[in-house]
C-alpha cells in the first residue's frame, strides 16, 4: 500500500512539472477494483497522460494476467481500437455493408471485391510520400482525388499512356504512385 502511495505522489509531481514545463508526461499504473454489481475485484490498467490541457486518463478493465499495464493498453486495447477503425473504413467509405443480393454467393463476391478495393486503397495511401496531405487522407478523399480522374488512355503493345488534363492537381503524385506501386512485390 505504501508503494502505491509513493507512486501516486511521484505521479503528482510529474504531472505538476509537465503542466509547468508544457511537456507531456505519460505514465502507467494498475490497481484492482470491484464495482457493486461485480462478483469479485478485477484488474484495472490506467494510462495517465499529463499535458498543458490537463490530465487524460484511460482505463482498461480486464481479467488477463501477466502483461504490464503498458502492454495491456498499447498492444491489446489500442490494437483492438485500430481494428474497429479499419472495419469502419471498410463499411462506410467502401460501402461493403451493401449485401442486397438474394444469393449468399453473390453477396460473398461483393464483399471480396470490396476487400480488394480496401487493400488497393491501403497500399495506395501507404505509397504516398509522408509529407503529402493525402498520406493521411481517408479513403473517400483518395478515391475522389486520385481514382476519379478524367484522363485519356492510349494503349500500345508495350505500354499504356495516361494523359491528364493540363490543370490536374495530382498528376505528378499519380505518376509517382504508379511507379511506386508497380515496383512493389505482390
Amino acid at each position: 500500500m505504501l508503494a502505491a502511495q509513493v507512486e501516486a505522489a511521484a505521479d503528482a509531481v510529474r504531472t505538476r512539472r509537465a503542466i509547468e514545463d508544457l511537456d507531456a508526461v505519460r505514465a502507467w499504473t494498475e490497481t484492482r477494483y470491484a464495482a457493486g454489481s461485480w462478483s469479485r475485484p478485477r484488474r484495472v490498467a490506467a494510462r495517465i497522460e499529463a499535458t498543458r490541457q490537463g490530465l487524460d486518463i484511460r482505463y482498461v478493465v480486464t481479467n488477463l494476467r501477466g502483461d504490464t499495464a503498458w502492454s495491456l493498453y498499447e498492444c491489446l486495447y489500442c490494437a483492438r481500437g485500430q481494428a474497429e477503425n479499419r472495419i469502419k473504413l471498410h463499411k462506410t467509405q467502401l460501402a461493403s455493408d451493401r449485401t442486397s443480393c438474394r444469393s449468399p454467393l453473390a453477396n460473398q463476391m461483393r464483399l471480396i471485391l470490396h476487400t480488394a478495393a480496401y487493400w488497393l486503397l491501403l497500399a495506395t495511401r501507404a505509397a504516398i510520400p509522408k509529407p503529402h496531405p493525402l498520406a493521411r487522407a481517408e479513403f473517400a478523399t483518395i478515391r475522389l482525388r486520385l481514382l476519379k480522374l478524367a484522363a485519356r488512355l492510349s494503349e500500345t503493345a508495350s505500354r499504356v499512356r495516361i494523359a491528364f488534363a493540363a490543370t490536374c492537381p495530382e498528376a505528378a503524385l499519380f505518376r509517382s504512385l504508379a511507379c511506386a506501386l508497380c515496383q512493389r512485390p505482390p
